[in-house]
């Protein structure tokens, strides 16, 4: 079982690079994020004639996300319940797999512009509802899967200038420990299970050159549970999309897991 996640930042633009990748890349589950989209817009159709069914929370303008599915998905919440927020940045389901069902949380976690500001301030209260709900989700869902644009580093390994741009925004002590704390719920980066090569990143900034320089962070994450652990084949950051012309600033990154 694939399992992959992908900030597209406007499926509308992006939507041919999307459909090439699933034609490459099949895998049975693609959460997307920063649609750009509302409901009402979304590609059903184009995504239903490669053999995908999609769950959808959409937002005009501004971020919006999805769950791509080979098999059907069930049990759909869409944001974090009991937590009052008018930006679409969540979107959870159920999906059947040979070894028992698997519930994938997808989520575009707030930017929070810098520290100090207001938009932090909401980054922060959004981090503590996701992990408060998260407990109550892996209580009812073992097999689990948290997965999206993070908009943290985990730690120094995943940014190229960790000195330069400590206690800034993706790098702050409360980001990242607000990080650890989902983590400590029993969740694993998956990404961090195997061996990886120094300077690995899943987002670049436009400006630059920083893709050609490999100025990046890594804030795309495929979080775990513990049942799902043994699972883990394998987790890995395909770069390749961000060489295509007018790409995402993000990359895909992919999780495997045995059936």
């Amino acid at each position: 079982m694939k399992i992959a996640t992908w900030n597209i930042n406007s499926l509308t633009v992006r939507l041919p690079q999307v459909l090439d990748w699933l034609a490459a890349n099949p895998v049975d589950v693609l959460g997307l994020q920063e649609l750009k989209l509302s409901d009402d817009k979304f590609p059903l159709d184009a995504l239903q004639a490669i053999g995908y069914h999609s769950a959808v929370f959409g937002q005009k303008t501004y971020n919006g996300v999805a769950l791509l599915t080979r098999a059907p998905v069930t049990g759909v919440v869409k944001n974090i319940p009991g937590f009052a927020d008018e930006q679409s940045r969540v979107i959870a389901g159920t999906i059947a797999s040979p070894a028992g069902d698997v519930r994938v949380i997808n989520g575009y976690f707030v930017n929070g512009q810098a520290p100090g500001t207001d938009k932090f301030a909401y980054k922060m209260t959004w981090l503590a509802a996701l992990r408060d709900w998260l407990a109550t989700e892996l209580a009812r869902h073992p097999r689990l899967v948290l997965m999206g644009d993070f908009n943290i580093t985990a730690d120094d390994r995943d940014s190229w200038d960790p000195d330069g741009l400590r206690e800034t925004i993706h790098h702050t002590s409360a980001e990242r420990e607000a990080l650890q704390s989902l983590l400590a719920l029993g969740l694993h980066d998956a990404f961090r299970l195997f061996e990886q090569p120094e300077k690995s990143y899943s987002w670049w900034d436009y400006r630059e050159f920083a893709f050609r320089r490999n100025r990046g962070l890594r804030i795309d994450y495929t979080l775990v549970s513990e049942a799902l652990r043994p699972q883990v084949l394998a987790c890995a950051i395909d770069r390749l999309p961000r060489k295509n012309e007018r790409p995402s600033d993000h990359t895909p990154v992919v999780l495997t897991l045995a059936d």
